[in-house]
């Protein structure tokens, strides 16, 4: 029956306004689940617009109940006892909720642009390029969604908005103590947005930072995590990448060379060190067959030194390379060349025995080591 026609008084009042909100509710459920079936069907074939659904079919499960239900108490009396709260508790919920909903839908699109650039092939750079500024992007989005909400609850209290208009007189003041307390917050959100559109590093890039080697596992909207060689994970400021220089190994292109430095005696022949690492770089498939290259590059009053340059396809396979190809080289030394490793040379001069003896005094013979017999 209409709301309208429903008695003045307050004791017939709840009871059939809370069966109309229950009745509305049950309605809200069927339809919700009936439009979740539909945009799942029609979504199914489509990788944006599944995952979307797939994101926002929990928030959406509370959500079109609460959108129905504070309907429904928009028709109440004004008169009702505690109508006001329950339709300011019932529109704080439904904001709460259609925030929630609005980020999972952001991180749904980012997600399903996502799926289409996968990162694990070997020409990967534009996917990781996109895989950085979606990410990025998708954060911050959701960052500025969640403040909305934030501000739009606030902004649903009376209270909320008398308190804003009387602040209004220190905004000044208090905007710029909220700025210094928050540069290190907004600092690194404007470096987010810098490495986004300039990306200096990517995900999966390989970087050197403060001497520790490292890809990069995940770009949040504060920091950036690194994955070390040893499992080991850096953590560093987004503004510090910003203000700072680093080694970045990937940031064209993946392929890279590597040194290998071996000393050797100057008798050592340099022809069976270049067949020793040619035949080490062939027989490994770490080796992608562009540069292998044998040097002298360096040559001291003791020794020689011999740099071996190989290429492989990432800096990981190139380490791997690189102590295959030192290995070979040792084994060959050991085996085949054991008198050309690098030695000191040493010349004693002394006087001869004819000389000693004539500067010894008369009647000594010499002893076993040259000295007197008597071993003075």
């Amino acid at each position: 029956m209409p709301l309208q026609l429903l008695p003045a008084w307050h004791d017939s009042a709840w009871p059939a306004l809370l069966t109309t909100a229950v009745t509305a509710l049950a309605l809200a459920l069927m339809f919700t689940w009936v439009g979740e079936q539909v945009l799942m069907r029609v979504s199914g074939r489509l990788p944006i617009g599944g995952e979307v659904v797939r994101h926002i079919r929990r928030p959406m499960w509370f959500m079109v109940p609460l959108l129905v239900l504070h309907g429904v108490w928009n028709f109440g009396d004004e008169d009702l006892l505690l109508i006001r709260t329950v339709r300011q508790t019932n529109l704080v919920l439904l904001l709460a909720c259609a925030t929630w909903g609005a980020m999972r839908a952001i991180r749904g699109v980012a997600e399903g642009v996502l799926s289409r650039y996968p990162v694990d092939v070997v020409a990967n750079l534009g996917a990781r390029r996109i895989h950085t500024q979606l990410r990025m992007l998708s954060r911050v989005a959701q960052w500025t969604t969640f403040l909305v909400g934030l501000a739009l609850i606030l902004v649903s209290f009376p209270a909320a908005r008398q308190v804003g208009t009387s602040l209004l007189a220190s905004a000044g003041v208090a905007g710029l103590a909220a700025g210094i307390a928050a540069r290190p917050v907004i600092g690194n959100l404007i470096a987010g947005l810098q490495i986004a559109f300039a990306q200096p590093i990517r995900l999966d890039d390989v970087l050197i930072v403060q001497g520790e080697w490292g890809r990069v596992e995940e770009i949040t909207s504060s920091y950036v995590v690194m994955k070390l060689w040893d499992e080991r994970r850096l953590i560093v400021p987004l503004q510090w990448m910003i203000e700072n220089p680093f080694q970045n190994w990937t940031r064209n292109r993946a392929d890279i060379l590597g040194s290998v430095f071996v000393w050797v005696d100057y008798r050592m022949p340099l022809e069976p060190v270049r067949e020793a690492a040619r035949k080490a770089c062939e027989a490994s498939p770490l080796w992608d067959g562009r540069v292998c290259v044998v040097q002298t590059v360096d040559a001291t009053d003791r020794a020689v030194q011999i740099r071996i340059l190989v290429s492989s396809g990432d800096s990981a396979r190139n380490f791997d390379l690189r102590v295959a190809v030192r290995e070979a080289l040792i084994r060959m030394l050991q085996r085949d060349y054991p008198d050309c490793l690098p030695r000191v040379r040493a010349e004693i001069d002394g006087p001869s025995s004819q000389e000693y003896l004539s500067r010894s005094p008369k009647g000594m013979a010499p002893g076993p080591w040259g000295g007197p017999a008597d071993g003075r």
